[in-house]
């Protein structure tokens, strides 16, 4: 289930939490964030490949596309073999920023994000069929976890992808990983 947990900045251990979809929705639409919920037009297998996927979601894609004047979409495949996790779990976990918006649609798996908005930190747990999408400018990271397990589809309006500036701040230690917020919900 997915879940927003919202943070004073400099106080990580004060925060309140919402589970329910139409909440977490209308505080991250306060923010400027899209949080949307999507449904598989046809039945996926596990072993389905990249057009498989994008068959399956062909009109919200399009829906978006249209409406934003994507360029590109792609699907990212993180798991726990990944020989290169740590190194992109680091990459990351560092607070940037995009000149684009930051689209991400879960296949299957988890992640998650967290938008650092005035003196606020807002931490999204997304999980299979949720859609987050983070604003240009928005100084945000995101946390795969240790052993990551996750499908994405990308949708970029640059045919760059993902480009990031990092804004130097350590601010990310001192919130709950992916880890810690999953083993806390068990």
């Amino acid at each position: 289930m997915s879940l927003l947990t919202i943070y004073a900045d400099n106080q990580p251990e004060q925060s309140e939490s919402y589970r329910d979809f139409p909440s977490i929705e209308q505080q991250l639409k306060a923010i400027g964030v899209r949080f949307e919920r999507w449904q598989a037009d046809c039945e996926l297998t596990a072993d389905a490949d990249q057009d498989d996927i994008l068959a399956a979601y062909h009109d919200p894609i399009e829906r978006l596309k249209h409406q934003y004047g994507f360029k590109s979409v792609d699907i990212i495949n993180l798991n726990a073999d990944h020989p290169e996790k740590a190194a992109l779990r680091q990459k990351f976990l560092a607070e940037h920023i995009h000149d684009d918006f930051e689209v991400r649609f879960f296949i299957d798996g988890c992640g998650l994000f967290f938008l650092h908005a005035d003196d606020k930190v807002y931490s999204v747990l997304c999980e299979k069929g949720d859609l987050i999408s983070v604003p240009a400018g928005a100084k945000h990271w995101f946390d795969m976890g240790e052993n990551p397990g996750f499908t994405c589809i990308r949708l970029f309006t640059t045919p760059d992808g993902w480009v990031a500036t990092f804004t130097g701040s350590d601010i990310a230690k001192s919130f709950p990983t992916l880890d810690q917020t999953v083993a806390a919900l068990s």
